[in-house]
């Protein structure tokens, strides 16, 4: 509909919306300058999948369902979603903040040649205009910007918008538009292979317990790992870390990897480099832990302890133990 705000769906790649997408959609829905739909572009979506974002509050929901869209490539979903945005005129087009989005969204505003505010930390009206708050300057300033025309393309921080109400029972209104699949133009995924660490994901999780060089190396990750279990906490880890090889990339935070916002982050042997500081310092309570009194990240950490982490961890976590028991 001419006029909507769209929400570009993120799924868990099993036929359900992820988590964050109540937090996309209910911060559409508060700006309350349109009807609020759902884009959905997968090869399998469920029913329960379309209740979901229907219950979400999308009044609609563009279902974009074809082999073609998945596994993910921009090229074929931008132009899918550009063909459409020219069809339907949206007011705004918003997403999450994830690997998958950070890339389609911004070759989505190039192909529709207008702009793009990334790493969104607030959104609001001003006379009829939409202004996003993002952090610049590796998070040190926060800048106010706005569009000179539309559609208003934007990507949301995870963990920083209030999400929305779920309305349980709500019927979902699906509209499948023929489009026509642009071919893929580059093949770079050979397979995919899906290994479940059994802890939440990074970008969604409210406590993160994170690795830096103090770790020594990648066996004893496995000390945060068992604290994670206990917490229900995300592991994640610094660049010096990823590039050692001691955790895959997905696991990195920081300006060239995950941008997180959880209400918990605890930092265990990261120095805090600016690089990494951009992509947590907008956690809701930071906790580090590092050998080095003079350590950047205890500028900005709410609680600190000089000491080595792993005397540290193993107690911290037989005490957390015993406070999830009670």
């Amino acid at each position: 509909m001419a006029g909507a705000f769209w929400c570009i769906v993120e799924d868990d790649r099993q036929g359900m919306p992820k988590k964050v997408m109540a937090e996309v959609i209910g911060e559409a829905t508060r700006l309350g300058a349109g009807p609020v739909e759902a884009v959905w572009l997968t090869d399998k979506a469920s029913d329960a999948g379309l209740k979901q974002l229907a219950g979400l509050g999308a009044t609609k929901i563009w279902l974009l369902e074809d082999a073609a869209y998945a596994p993910y490539r921009g090229e074929v979903w931008t132009g899918a979603v550009a063909e459409l945005a020219v069809k339907e005129s949206p007011k705004g087009i918003l997403g999450p903040v994830t690997s998958r989005q950070r890339e389609f969204l911004p070759r989505l505003a190039a192909r529709l040649d207008v702009g793009l505010a990334a790493d969104c930390v607030a959104l609001a009206l001003d006379g009829g205009t939409l202004v996003a708050t993002r952090p610049v300057y590796a998070g040190k300033l926060l800048a106010r910007v706005s569009w000179t025309k539309g559609p208003w393309v934007a990507t949301l921080r995870p963990n920083v918008f209030r999400p929305a109400d779920a309305q349980d029972g709500r019927t979902p209104t699906v509209e499948r538009p023929a489009l026509a699949a642009p071919a893929a133009q580059m093949k770079l995924v050979e397979r995919r292979e899906e290994a479940s660490t059994g802890l939440p994901e990074l970008a969604e999780a409210e406590i993160v317990v994170s690795g830096g060089r103090g770790m020594k190396g990648p066996e004893n990750y496995t000390i945060l790992e068992d604290m994670a279990r206990v917490i229900g906490a995300a592991v994640g880890a610094s660049r010096a870390a990823v590039d050692a090889g001691w955790r895959p990339h997905r696991h990195q935070i920081g300006q060239t990897g995950r941008t997180i916002s959880p209400k918990l982050y605890m930092g265990f042997g990261v120095s805090g480099a600016i690089q990494h500081l951009a992509g947590m310092r907008t956690s809701k309570v930071i906790v580090a832990v590092n050998k080095d009194p003079e350590a950047p990240i205890f500028k900005i950490a709410d609680y600190g302890i000089v000491a080595d982490l792993f005397e540290v961890v193993p107690q911290l976590t037989t005490e957390l133990k015993k406070l999830m028991e009670k």
